[in-house]
């Protein structure tokens, strides 16, 4: 397939959403083989980036409501995954969340059953097939 980039970013994307997005759902499947869930794995990554960050940053970035975002916080800290710091002192009503000990274990359990996934899937590639995907994994951190 010859996609002048340059020009034509509609084909450059028809051409890469159903690979990308068949890529995601199988990534999420395999967070769940895992035990934990799509939704959970990536609420414990977006803390274990952003340690400190409330309960309303986290549903304004995962453009979620504030109720809904509560909910599935409050269920990630009563499995243990998650702890609540204390009240700040420059504003009481702020209160910033971190991964546990338990939470990062997981983590970690997610990460390598996708890894090990995806290399499965790399292995089937030719070397120059993976040349290529190390070359666009920066522009498509970018994208995302």
């Amino acid at each position: 397939m010859t996609i002048d980039v340059e020009d034509d970013l509609m084909a450059l994307a028809e051409a890469l959403r159903p690979g990308l997005l068949r890529v995601s759902r199988l990534l999420r499947r395999e967070a769940q083989k895992a035990g934990v869930s799509a939704l959970d794995a990536q609420l414990l990554g977006f803390i274990a980036k952003h340690p400190g960050a409330t309960g309303g940053e986290m549903a304004e970035a995962e453009q979620m409501s504030a109720p809904s975002m509560s909910a599935h916080l409050k269920r990630l800290q009563e499995a243990g995954w998650i702890d609540r710091d204390p009240p700040s002192s420059d504003d009481r009503r702020r209160v910033g969340l971190r991964v546990t000990t338990t939470g990062e274990a997981a983590l970690l359990a997610i990460r390598r059953q996708r890894n090990a996934w995806l290399a499965g899937r790399l292995g089937a590639l030719s070397a120059r097939e993976r040349r290529a995907l190390l070359a666009a994994a920066p522009p498509l951190q970018r994208l995302a």
